[in-house]
């Protein structure tokens, strides 16, 4: 089922999802993206250079997040603009004594928050949060919809 413009209100949830992150998913962005910085994977280099521990990659939080809209437009062409700030990393925990426990939780949430009918558009302001602090701040996706 595709969204409309026309059916959209100003307020209005369009979900909300829960993003599990392993170590492993920061070795697979690690190849996809070439950024291999050791931040990303050694937690003693990490720690090293003042971090609380291995974090996730910026980049693949904000996909992380934005995957939401994506879902709920249908269509992955249709975001038009994404911007956020990062705040606070995403600590991802070694879990290879437990495996399949996510090393980081993320939580996504998304609201319209502000609707253009001329061109189309809506906003969606998107809260991120992992270990119970905001990690994204501004976070707006641009949607153009039929």
């Amino acid at each position: 089922m595709a969204v409309s413009i026309t059916t959209l209100e100003v307020g209005r949830q369009i979900g909300s999802a829960t993003v599990h992150v392993t170590r492993q998913d920061l070795v697979r962005y690690a190849g996809a993206s070439g950024d291999f910085n050791p931040i990303h994977w050694n937690r003693s280099f990490a720690e090293g250079v003042g971090l609380p521990g291995v974090i996730a990659h910026g980049m693949f939080t904000m996909g992380a997040a934005v995957q939401l809209v994506t879902d709920w437009a249908g269509d992955p062409g249709a975001v038009v603009d994404y911007q956020t700030r990062f705040t606070k990393p995403v600590v991802v925990e070694d879990t290879t004594a437990e495996p399949g426990e996510p090393g980081a939780v993320v939580e996504v949430a998304g609201v319209i928050g502000a609707i253009d009918a001329e061109l189309s558009t809506a906003r969606i302001d998107l809260t991120v949060t992992s270990a119970g602090q905001k990690v994204l701040v501004k976070a707006q996706a641009v949607v153009r919809l039929p």
